[in-house]
C-alpha cells in the first residue's frame, strides 16, 4: 500500500529558482492520453461508427458528464467552454436538444449498464432554475439506471446560488459538491472580474451542509493579478475555516491567444513563475500541516477521504474528470463541447453551439472530434495514469498488466528519466521508481516522459508551474 506523507515541508521540496526555470515548462495535465489536442475531425460516417462501436460492445459501469455551458458573468480567467448570458430561458432549448442526445446515446448502451458516477459541470451548473434542474432530473433518470450508492457531484457558482437549487439537486441526489471560490481577496477579485464576498461563501456552505451534503471541494487558483504570498496565506486561512474535504489548488493558466479575455488580467501585475512557486510551496506546507494529504500535482484531501484511501490502495483514476474513485467505467458526456470516453475510443462534441444543436436535428450524435486508441496508445495510457494517481510505477507489475517488457519497452524512457532522479524528482529503486514530495508538484513532468507525442511539440499547454 503506497504510503501518503502526511506532513510536507519546504525543506521536502528543496525548490530553487534554477530548477523552477528548468521545469517551468509547458505540459499536459493528462486527464486523458493521448490528450485531446490529438484529437482528429470527424469527416465522415465511417468514422463517426468507429468512434461509437466501441461503446455499443462494451459491457460494465457508466460515468455521466453533463455540460451545462451557461455562465451569468464572465471571469477573465475562465479557460471553460461557455456562453455568458443572464437569460436563464436560454437554457429551456439547450436542455430541448440535451434530451435527444442522451435518449440518442441511451439507445446506444447496453440497458444493463448502470451509472456509478455522475458530474454537471460548466460554465455553471446553477445557472439553471429549480424547474430546470428537476426536469434534467428526470431525463437523466428515464434514461439510464443508477446504482443506489453512484457518487453524484456539481459545480456551484456560490455568486448565484439559492437555497432553493441547493434542495433541487439534492432531490436530484448530489451527495458530494464543489465551490469556485479562487482567491478571498477583494483585489484579487476585482482584477479577475468575479467579486464574492466572504458572506456568500459561508451562506453557500452552510445550506449544502444543511441539505446533507456529505462532501466538500473548494477550488482556488494561484498565479492572480495581486496575489502575493501573504496575501494567499490570507487566501489559506479563511478557506480553511468553510473546513471543506477537498481543496483543488490550481495554477492559472495565461493562455490569451485562446482564451482572448484573459488580455484583461495583463492590465495588473501577474506573479513571476518564482512567486507562483512560493505561493505553491506555502499551500503544501499549510494544508498538509492542516490534516490535508497532497493527492499530487494540485489535489489535496483530509486524511480520512475515500480519494486518500483510494490512493494508498492505488486503485484511484485519472479521466476528464480528475480525480477520481471509479475505474473501468466509460464515460458519457453531454452537450456542447463535452468529452466521452471508452477503452478504446475519445469522442468530444461539437464546441460551437448551434453546430452541435444542427448536428441533432440531422438526427447525429454531435461529435466533432475523435480518436481511436492504438495498442501503444493504450500502454502509455495505463502507466501515465498509474504514475499521475499512485505516484509510483512497479516496473514489473505494469510489464505483467500490459503483456511487455517494461525495462525494454520504455528503455529510452526511463534513461530519460535519470535527470528528473538527480533533480530529485523521483527515486529508482528495485522495483520501479517512487515520486518524491517535489515530484508531486511537478508530476506533469514526470509523466510526460513516457509521452510519445511530446517530442512533436508541446504547443497548446499550460506551463506546469
Amino acid at each position: 500500500m503506497l504510503t501518503t506523507p502526511s506532513e510536507i515541508s519546504r525543506e521536502d521540496l528543496g525548490l530553487n529558482p534554477e530548477l523552477i526555470r528548468k521545469y517551468n515548462q509547458p505540459a499536459p495535465r493528462y486527464t486523458s492520453y493521448p490528450t485531446a489536442l490529438k484529437f482528429k475531425t470527424v469527416e465522415d460516417r465511417s468514422s463517426r461508427s468507429a468512434l461509437l462501436a466501441d461503446l455499443e460492445d462494451a459491457e460494465g459501469p457508466l460515468s455521466l458528464y453533463i455540460h451545462v455551458p451557461y455562465c451569468r458573468s464572465l471571469c477573465w480567467f475562465c479557460g471553460c467552454a461557455k456562453i455568458i448570458s443572464t437569460n436563464t430561458a436560454l437554457a429551456d432549448k439547450y436542455l430541448d436538444y440535451l434530451e435527444i442526445e442522451i435518449e440518442r446515446y441511451a439507445s446506444l448502451v447496453r440497458s444493463d449498464r448502470k451509472v456509478v458516477q455522475l458530474h454537471f459541470g460548466g460554465g455553471s451548473p446553477n445557472f439553471l432554475s429549480v424547474s430546470q434542474i428537476n426536469r434534467l432530473s428526470r431525463m437523466l433518470r428515464r434514461a439510464f439506471t443508477f446504482d443506489e450508492d453512484a457518487e453524484i457531484s456539481v459545480e456551484l457558482d456560490p455568486r448565484t446560488l439559492s437555497q432553493a437549487q441547493v434542495q433541487a439537486f439534492v432531490e436530484l441526489g448530489i451527495n458530494r459538491a464543489s465551490i469556485g471560490v479562487q482567491d478571498v481577496n477583494a483585489k484579487v477579485q476585482k482584477a479577475i472580474h468575479r467579486i464574492q464576498p466572504t458572506e456568500t461563501n459561508a451562506k453557500t456552505i452552510s445550506w449544502l451542509r444543511e441539505a446533507g451534503i456529505g462532501s466538500l471541494n473548494v477550488d482556488l487558483i494561484y498565479g492572480l493579478p495581486h496575489q502575493t504570498e501573504e496575501s494567499f496565506k490570507d487566501t489559506l486561512e479563511e478557506v480553511l475555516t468553510y473546513d471543506p474535504d477537498r481543496l483543488a489548488v490550481f495554477s492559472y493558466a495565461h493562455v490569451p491567444w485562446s482564451k482572448p479575455a484573459q488580455k484583461i488580467l495583463e492590465r495588473s501585475p501577474l506573479p513571476d513563475a518564482d512567486s507562483k512557486i512560493e505561493i505553491l510551496i506555502q499551500t503544501v506546507e499549510k494544508l498538509t500541516g492542516q490534516g490535508y494529504a497532497h493527492i499530487g500535482m494540485d489535489h489535496f484531501a483530509k486524511l480520512d477521504d475515500p480519494m486518500v484511501k483510494a490512493q494508498q490502495a492505488r486503485t484511484l483514476q485519472r479521466n476528464f474528470q480528475g480525480y477520481s474513485l471509479h475505474a473501468d467505467v466509460d464515460i458519457c458526456a453531454f452537450g456542447m463541447s463535452s468529452i466521452s470516453q471508452s477503452q478504446n475510443a475519445f469522442r468530444q462534441n461539437h464546441k460551437d453551439l448551434d453546430t452541435y444543436y444542427s448536428m441533432l436535428d440531422e438526427g447525429f450524435i454531435p461529435l466533432e472530434k475523435g480518436y481511436l486508441l492504438t495498442r501503444d496508445d493504450q500502454v502509455r495510457r495505463e502507466v501515465i495514469m498509474r504514475l499521475m494517481c499512485d505516484l509510483e510505477l512497479n516496473f514489473g507489475e505494469r510489464g505483467k498488466a500490459n503483456g511487455i517488457d517494461f525495462d525494454n519497452y520504455f528503455a529510452a524512457e526511463i534513461e530519460e528519466l535519470k535527470p528528473l532522479e538527480e533533480d530529485g524528482l523521483l527515486a529508482f529503486n528495485d522495483a520501479g521508481l517512487a515520486v518524491t514530495p517535489l515530484g508531486r508538484l511537478l508530476i506533469r513532468n514526470v509523466a510526460c516522459r513516457f509521452d510519445a507525442y511530446m517530442g512533436k511539440g508541446a504547443q497548446g499547454f499550460s506551463k506546469a508551474i
